[in-house]
């Protein structure tokens, strides 16, 4: 499944993945308890990913404090502060990481969302990654009011993903073409979106 849904991105049109870039910010950005204020972790797009540069970029100018990952050697996510475009530096597998201080690997404690990659995401918040686990580590240090919000493309929403014991389900997913899908966790800021 992973091998066919990372084909498919690869062929999609670098068009399309600005457009859906696009909408995931402009869902993301109009739910207020989210685009004001606060701390937001987000994952920083690279490749065929569904863009969240866009995303990044406006919540940071709206003065919320964004977080971005910082993988570190044993697979874990350290977090440090989204300082602006100057503040990135390249990193492995074409990751552009923060370069001011770390925040440790704790840090999504006191977030109050989390916007994490994903492959596919299923109609019961099932998420696939791409199969290191460290979102699912990172995602099980958060607090218990942060709602995660999975990324993905309008095809990636599907019936059911493969899942193991330690696969934690996220919260609610967006889509370019179909908005934002609440799932039932009870995480979710109640009359908030």
């Amino acid at each position: 499944m992973r091998r066919d849904l990372l084909a498919a991105r690869r062929e999609m049109d670098p068009g399309e993945r600005g457009r859906a870039g696009s909408a995931v910010r402009d869902t993301l950005t109009a739910l207020p308890w989210l685009a004001m204020g606060g701390t937001v972790a987000c994952y920083y797009s690279v490749g065929t990913e569904p863009d969240t540069r866009k995303l990044v970029a406006a919540l940071w100018k709206r003065g919320t404090y964004v977080l971005l990952p910082v993988f570190l050697p044993d697979g874990n996510l350290d977090w440090a502060a989204y300082e602006g475009p100057d503040g990135l530096e390249p990193a492995g597998h074409g990751l552009l990481e923060p370069t001011g201080h770390r925040y440790g690997t704790g840090a999504l404690a006191t977030a109050d969302a989390v916007v994490c990659p994903a492959l596919a995401v299923d109609r019961s918040g099932g998420r696939l990654g791409r199969g290191a686990g460290c979102y699912d580590r990172a995602l099980a240090l958060r607090g218990p009011h942060c709602p995660a919000i999975a990324v993905v493309y309008d095809g990636e929403l599907v019936e059911a993903v493969p899942g193991e014991e330690h696969d934690l389900r996220v919260d609610a997913v967006v889509t370019p073409g179909g908005g934002l899908r609440v799932f039932d966790s009870g995480v979710w800021p109640t009359g908030r979106g």
